[in-house]
């Protein structure tokens, strides 16, 4: 089917880790597959770490086995399934970048197979069981929007979710849609307290992002149970009001599709013109730490 101008149809895989790579990535491929003969994705956004279990739990130094460089067996994989089916692919690794220097990094794979660009975590948390910053330097490649055949896209990681100053950045340089690959979920012993109102807070600050910028934002999160921690899914897909469009369970694996009419941006952006209202002579304070 010929692709419609100004339209981008968008998809967010949600999916567990099958246990192995290989097993993981042929999932992978497999809804790749699915969601482009069926419902004509062009791109397409893999959860954070997509070949692997969630290594933060713990600081093991095991687990820097899993890691890769940019152009490792999970991107050239990725690479010759976008080839041949004309799909732009986020593929988020663990990137092996040099001797002792690793990244969290999202690789993003052009229609025709090449590399268009890579982001590395900027934001790196460090909580109970997401010990982060034990495997990854943070990423020094800043917040640059990646061109793609179909789009310009706003690549952000997990926890750079919650920072607006990201999604922000991504907006003032271009970005038309902005891509959380994701690997959050509750720790078990906090779901029934807690669990509804942290869902809802990830969620909501996302939405809020699309509301802010006037964007498109699709969300891919992991499912399944490691350790102590409940993946949540969830994964939805947002359009530049904040009206979630699509939206998975908490529990299986989902294919969300929705197609995102870029001329929306402009619109969103005219009746809520909030980058026109920027007071940019005043937010100095922003590069501070506090202000005391």
């Amino acid at each position: 089917m010929p692709a419609n101008p100004g339209v981008v149809t968008v998809a967010a895989l949600q999916m567990p880790f099958a246990g192995s790579r290989d097993a993981t990535l042929d999932v992978a491929e497999q809804m790749i597959r699915q969601c482009v003969s069926e419902q004509h994705a062009q791109v397409i956004c893999l959860q954070e770490l997509v070949g692997m279990p969630y290594p933060c739990q713990a600081e093991d130094h095991v687990n820097f086995q899993y890691a890769e460089p940019v152009d490792g067996v999970t991107v050239q994989r990725m690479q010759a399934v976008a080839a041949e089916l004309a799909a732009v692919i986020v593929v988020p690794i663990f990137e092996k970048r040099a001797a002792g220097v690793y990244h969290n990094t999202a690789v993003v794979v052009d229609a025709d197979g090449s590399i268009a660009g890579i982001y590395r975590k900027m934001h790196l948390p460090d909580d109970p069981l997401y010990y982060e910053k034990f495997y990854f330097t943070p990423g020094d490649l800043g917040f640059r929007p990646i061109q793609t055949r179909y789009a310009k896209l706003g690549v952000l990681i997990c926890w750079d979710q919650w920072f607006p100053e990201a999604a922000r950045l991504m907006a003032l340089a271009g970005a038309e849609i902005l891509l959380y690959p994701t690997a959050i979920g509750w720790i078990q012993s906090e779901r029934d307290e807690f669990g509804d109102d942290q869902f809802s807070a990830w969620q909501t600050s996302m939405r809020a992002h699309a509301v802010a910028n006037g964007l498109f934002v699709v969300a891919a999160n992991r499912i399944g149970q490691q350790g102590d921690v409940d993946f949540w899914g969830g994964s939805f897909i947002a359009d530049p009001n904040g009206r979630v469009i699509q939206q998975a369970n908490h529990d299986d694996p989902a294919t969300l599709v929705a197609d995102c009419q870029l001329e929306q941006i402009d619109v969103v952006r005219t009746h809520w013109p909030f980058l026109r209202d920027r007071r940019i002579d005043a937010y100095q304070g922003l590069t501070q730490r506090l202000i005391d």
